[in-house]
């Protein structure tokens, strides 16, 4: 009988049946004393006990504010100390965090508040380029002659105000340290009332997913999506109290608040942030100075980290395992962490964030060409499927789109039932638009998103297929490969390829690379060599966007009539 791409992950840890709140208090009553958290950028740290006392602070003091359960707070900042604390705080009153890309621009930011309903927005004053509090005033100058909680903007109609994460916050915002001074008008037994009226199924997370078309959606998470999430990526992992964490993936994406913050409260670890943004040195200097464990990294940053000219200076001894994930892990990569990080029981995980994220996930035990070559198998109390464009199950080693259902599949888009409908069947599968094959032990191998694959005269081209060969050229640091328009052949591939330092190659030494070790048609028919790709703030390749210039470079030139 042949054997279908089906799996279903072990069952014998349980589940959390608590909400994230319940989960923070048993973790600071084991752990009250120990490190919990380190940011390195602000010169802070705090114990269990101490972030407790802060987190409980600004509980009280969203309470003193009038939030309901299921009333929006909207955060807008890159990784700090507030943005862990209002995590926590938020899901200890019921209030529904809306986490919001620190790239938004003003169009984007007014799509995110309103479609959400938000009635707080929590931001820094500024990021990078990017003006925060300048912006809101474009956005809303109600706010500066409102007072803080009385705005009424018809633009935002549910937005009743800002707190500013700014020392000196302008006229018509609250500032940080008067949210927590509000702390004293409520009570402990308020909190506590508030705090055991909430259930677990309860959306506790709204998380927008960064689309190539249209608006983006935002994944309703509940505290059972997100909590055993954490605990299970930690499980995987081994966490332990004894365990020290560098995140220096966003914390506004499901990496770093569920896998990073969540996957070290729900073990006591300590979290480590080195920097408001990924930054090859800061991280390896936190990962030294700190005598990290774990760290996190999509292959992008652990690339940037390898290739580091003062990497040699620092001290990685210390480290044993972390995750890659955010995108394909490239093998050549893989290995290269495991031999030059001292990370021998590293993994490799997958998933998107409407499954919160993780849905399979390799193991440090699996044999080192197993974890190199998949995405591991299917998590803990997770089903997952492979499935032929009629819906249909493939049989075992046959290519299908990669399906999951269970616990962590989010509640759905938020207002937003249609697009939900057309990801979630009515069997309850999220289907991932990834293309995937699952080998006869239930490893799943990823080749592609069925969108990228390309057509190039009738024949099927995987780009994971090539960026893996290409890989393996000693010169090639990083690879993607695209398919773009071909009048011949309907497409052709491209292949955008980094260096690593010091490395000449050219376009027509890699193609003779290429001749006899893979098919005639797989061979790029255009390389472009560049310093760095468009991505999203969360490490994400564009390959649309790659498309769009390379079509746009390749274009003939527009010719004018009678010349």
């Amino acid at each position: 009988m042949t054997q279908l791409s089906y799996t279903r992950g072990p069952q014998d840890k349980p589940l959390l049946a608590m909400t994230i709140g319940e989960a923070f208090d048993t973790t600071v009553r084991l752990h009250a004393r120990r490190e919990a958290l380190v940011v390195r950028h602000q010169n802070l740290r705090y114990s269990w006990g101490e972030l407790a006392e802060v987190v409980e602070d600004c509980a009280r003091g969203l309470l003193a504010l009038g939030l309901l359960p299921g009333d929006r707070v909207g955060i807008w900042a890159p990784n700090c100390a507030e943005w862990c604390i209002a995590q926590f705080a938020t899901a200890k009153v019921g209030a529904i965090l809306v986490n919001i890309n620190p790239a938004y621009r003003l169009n984007e930011l007014e799509y995110a508040l309103k479609q959400s309903g938000c009635r707080w927005l929590i931001c820094a004053e500024q990021f990078k380029s990017s003006d925060y509090h300048a912006m809101l005033a474009e956005l809303i100058p109600e706010l500066a002659d409102s007072p803080p909680g009385g705005l009424h903007a018809p633009q935002l109609a549910e937005l009743r105000g800002v707190i500013s994460l700014a020392r000196t916050p302008p006229a018509g915002m609250l500032g940080w340290a008067k949210l927590l001074g509000l702390a004293g008008q409520i009570s402990h037994d308020v909190l506590r009332r508030r705090q055991a009226q909430l259930q677990f199924d309860d959306p506790i997370n709204i998380q927008y997913t960064s689309g190539t078309t249209g608006f983006p959606k935002g994944a309703a998470l509940s505290h059972y999506n997100i909590l055993n999430n954490g605990y299970m990526v930690g499980e995987s992992l081994g966490l332990s109290e004894q365990d020290r964490m560098v995140i220096p993936v966003p914390l506004y994406h499901c990496f770093g608040m569920v896998m990073g913050n969540l996957g070290c409260m729900t073990h006591g670890s300590t979290m480590i942030y080195p920097g408001p943004a990924f930054e090859p040195l800061s991280t390896l200097q936190a990962v030294a100075e700190e005598r990290a464990t774990v760290l996190y990294g999509v292959p992008t940053m652990f690339i940037a980290e390898l290739d580091h000219p003062r990497r040699a200076e620092f001290d990685l001894s210390s480290l044993r395992t972390g995750i890659m994930a955010g995108a394909t892990c490239p093998i050549e990569v893989m290995k290269r962490v495991i031999e030059q990080m001292h990370m021998a029981e590293v993994q490799i995980a997958y998933g998107m964030t409407e499954t919160s994220p993780v849905s399979t996930q390799s193991a440090a035990d699996d044999p080192l060409e197993l974890r190199v070559a998949s995405v591991g198998r299917t998590q803990p109390h997770l089903e997952t499927k492979l499935v032929d464009e009629q819906g249909n199950v493939v049989p075992r080693g046959q290519i299908g789109e990669l399906c999951t259902r269970g616990y962590s599949v989010m509640l759905g888009y938020w207002n937003n039932q249609e697009a939900t409908q057309e990801s979630i069947d009515e069997a309850k599968w999220m289907h991932s638009g990834d293309l995937a094959v699952m080998d006869e032990a239930g490893y799943l191998k990823i080749v592609g998103r069925s969108k990228d694959m390309i057509i190039r005269g009738g024949e099927n081209i995987y780009p994971r297929e090539i960026e893996e060969f290409l890989f393996t050229h000693p010169a090639v640091a990083d690879v993607q490969v695209i398919g773009i328009p071909d009048s011949k052949y309907g497409e052709e591939v491209a292949a955008w390829v980094k260096l690593h330092p010091d490395q000449v190659l050219t376009a027509e030494a890699l193609a003779e690379y290429c001749k006899g070790r893979i098919a005639h048609f797989k061979v790029p028919r255009h390389f472009r060599f560049v310093e760095e790709f468009p991505m999203t703030v969360t490490g994400k390749v564009q390959k649309f966007r790659m498309r769009e210039l390379m079509q746009a470079e390749l274009a003939p030139p527009l010719r004018l009539v009678g010349r």
